[in-house]
C-alpha cells in the first residue's frame, strides 16, 4: 500500500508563489512510480497539472501552467514537489498528487492519490 500526503497549500496573492510537497510512504520506493499533480476547482472536473517520470525525471506540463510551475522529485526523501510561481486567481483549486506506473497526463493511469491541499489565490 502506498500513501501520499500533500502539504504546502494556502492563501496567496496573485503573482505570489507556493511550493507544494507530496510525501510518499509505504512498502515501496518512490522511484518506482511516475508522479503527477492534478487540481480540481469548485464545480469543475479534476484536471492534469504536471507529471514527472520515474527515474530519468522527464517532465510534462499543462499549457495553463507551463513556464510558471515546476515539478521535481527527491527520491532519497520520497518527496515530490510542485513549485508554483506567478500564481493567478484561476489557479485556485484543491491540488492532488498521484502515483502510478505510467508517465501520463490521464487520471485513470494513476493508482494512488493523496487527500489534496487547498490553494487559494486572491486578486
Amino acid at each position: 500500500q502506498v500513501q501520499l500526503v500533500e502539504s504546502g497549500g494556502g492563501l496567496v496573492q496573485a503573482g505570489g508563489s507556493l511550493r507544494l510537497s507530496c510525501a510518499i510512504s509505504g512498502r515501496t520506493f518512490s522511484s518506482s512510480y511516475a508522479m503527477g499533480w492534478f487540481r480540481q476547482a469548485p464545480g469543475k472536473e479534476r484536471e492534469f497539472v504536471a507529471a514527472i517520470s520515474r527515474s530519468v525525471g522527464n517532465t510534462y506540463y499543462a499549457d495553463s501552467v507551463k513556464g510558471r510551475f515546476t515539478i521535481s522529485r527527491d527520491n532519497a526523501k520520497n518527496t515530490v514537489y510542485l513549485q508554483m510561481n506567478g500564481l493567478k486567481p484561476e489557479d485556485t483549486a484543491v491540488y492532488y498528487c498521484a502515483a502510478g506506473f505510467i508517465f501520463s497526463t490521464m487520471i485513470h493511469d494513476y493508482d494512488y492519490w493523496g487527500q489534496g491541499t487547498q490553494v487559494t489565490v486572491s486578486s
